[in-house]
């Protein structure tokens, strides 16, 4: 089991640095569109210098990874170095070509739509393709409080904002914040769900309706209303987003003046929802 994990979160890194490498080289290059990062800092070298994408790539991270071997062991590092390779390589082997021809914000948009997923892999193998990634992680090892991909953006930004005096900076943001969001949303979950709080006299017939017609578990719990110092009790359940217009209707049914407070829920795991 263990090693059929390991081969998924290669094969995971694998796609997300192809997916990486065609939105550099097929999207943000032919758009001169730096979007950060070592790969924006390699941007701006071929533009000036004609410095190959790969070679830029491979250079600017020896720094990084000699940093991550010491704060974070090999362990981090045997990930990141195959993630980094692999990055290298497809930007290597992919043919150069515009996907958007000439339409920036479109190749903002999708480029960072096919970047940020490509990116989010990568985490999701716990692994990053080296430059602003792999710093983004080391900072996030003393600030914990932040996400890599909110840190990777405010790093993003910083480079962008070098590289503002030779290309345009209005469309690389857009990209910047795509990436962000979509790898964000990987990395945290994207099956949302609602959890709904429901205070009824009619309790146990709610409760029994949720659990023989919708087949969700649901929790009782007493709370006590300050205003009128009684109890009350008050159930606790968790369905899918489809789910949550019947069971307000079915709340309705047993008691149309019932208390119902629902909100999102960003992942739920267990039976009947993300399998551990």
């Amino acid at each position: 089991m263990r090693n059929k994990s390991v081969a998924v979160d290669y094969g995971m890194i694998v796609i997300g640095t192809v997916l990486m490498s065609m939105g550099i080289k097929n999207i943000f290059d032919p758009a001169n569109m730096v979007t950060g990062g070592v790969t924006g800092a390699a941007i701006i070298f071929k533009q000036i210098w004609n410095v190959p994408l790969w070679l830029s790539n491979t250079l600017l991270n020896i720094p990084l990874f000699i940093a991550a071997f010491k704060i974070m062991g090999w362990t981090f590092i045997k990930r990141t170095l195959f993630a980094t390779v692999m990055l290298s390589v497809a930007l290597y082997v992919i043919p150069d070509g515009s996907f958007m021809q000439d339409d920036l914000f479109l190749s903002a948009l999708f480029g960072g739509i096919i970047g940020g997923v490509g990116i989010g892999l990568v985490f999701l193998a716990r692994a990053t393709t080296g430059g602003t990634d792999m710093l983004a992680a080391l900072i996030q090892k003393r600030m914990k409080h932040y996400t890599i991909a909110q840190i990777m953006q405010v790093l993003d930004g910083l480079i962008v904002l070098v590289g503002a005096s030779v290309f345009g900076i209005l469309y690389a943001l857009i990209a910047i914040f795509t990436v962000s969001k979509i790898s964000d949303g990987l990395i945290e979950g994207l099956k949302f769900s609602k959890q709904a709080y429901i205070i009824s006299d009619h309790h146990q017939e709610i409760a029994d309706a949720i659990l023989k017609e919708m087949s969700r578990g649901v929790t009782g719990m007493t709370a006590r209303g300050m205003y009128s110092n009684s109890e009350k009790n008050m159930l606790f359940c968790v369905v899918s987003k489809k789910e949550i217009v019947q069971l307000r209707e079915l709340v309705s049914c047993f008691d149309p003046r019932a208390f119902v407070i629902v909100s999102d829920v960003r992942e739920v795991f267990g039976e009947g929802f993300i399998e551990y």
